[in-house]
């Protein structure tokens, strides 16, 4: 018994060698292919200070009150894809999950469609769109409700999955029907789940319309490649600093929601 024992660590271990082996190759091969060494790391890093220190800062404050309608298109397009992303995936929700699909068929097409919405990155929605509707926050609107859709149908199908459904149970042995067990034993239970993951997803899109807005997506994104461009470096300094302080803020407004209604 003791051999067996012996035998069997020193297999998990020949195995996690091999492992850890198999992952440095693959990462000594990428860094090769890539180009990537700390000599080239280490020579910019002076030329990215001195980027930062001349060019960069300090912030052009001149600039703020030409900045506050993209940063308030930036706030609205996150808003808007957040309510109506949340809306949509509500309903779609109740097809994808398992407890809550009135037929096998509705879940494996909601749950389908879904993969696709939340598996195409937010940025290649936005070029697409582009491409159809212009530059303009249309283009991030839409393309944040796309993804919102994609990641919130998911969440909450995986919550409804997770309710208590002792509650389900009961309702149905007395013969309520599928709204009076939806109303009564499902929502309650969702509700809080739901207001959570719809708050954290206005912090994404927060994050998201950035970069939505460097492809034409309006917002503060768009002002800060309109600043890369035409090299106003000390104006794109102070459009990061006002996305920082609007996720910042956010973030914080959110997690006061959250403490108070979950």
């Amino acid at each position: 018994m003791e051999a067996r024992l012996m035998e069997i660590r020193r297999d998990k271990k020949r195995t996690s060698w091999m492992i850890a082996l198999g992952i440095l190759a693959i990462t000594v091969w990428s860094a090769v292919e890539t180009k990537f060494s700390l000599f080239g790391l280490y020579s910019g890093l002076g030329e990215i200070f001195r980027f930062i220190v001349f060019d960069f800062f300090p912030p052009d404050f001149s600039s703020f009150k030409k900045l506050i309608g993209p940063a308030l298109d930036t706030v609205y397009i996150s808003f808007v894809a957040m309510v109506i992303g949340s809306l949509i995936s509500f309903i779609l929700a109740f097809f994808a999950a398992a407890t809550t699909a009135p037929h096998p068929a509705f879940q494996a097409i909601v749950r389908g469609m879904n993969s696709i919405l939340r598996n195409i990155p937010t940025l290649i929605w936005g070029i697409l769109l582009v491409s159809a509707y212009g530059l303009g926050t249309l283009v991030g609107t839409l393309a944040l409700i796309i993804t919102s859709i994609g990641t919130l149908t998911r969440a909450y199908a995986e919550m409804l999955e997770e309710i208590d459904m002792g509650q389900v149970e009961a309702l149905r042995a007395v013969g309520a029907t599928y709204i009076q067990v939806l109303s009564q034993a499902v929502l309650p239970q969702f509700m809080p789940g739901f207001i959570g993951w719809s708050l954290y997803k206005l912090e994404l899109n927060i994050r998201a319309s950035t970069l939505i807005g460097m492809v034409g997506g309006g917002g503060l994104g768009f002002a800060i490649q309109k600043g890369l461009k035409l090299f106003q470096f000390q104006e794109v300094c102070l459009a990061i600093l006002m996305v920082v302080a609007l996720i910042t803020i956010t973030e914080w407004t959110t997690s006061k929601i959250r403490g108070r209604i979950i």
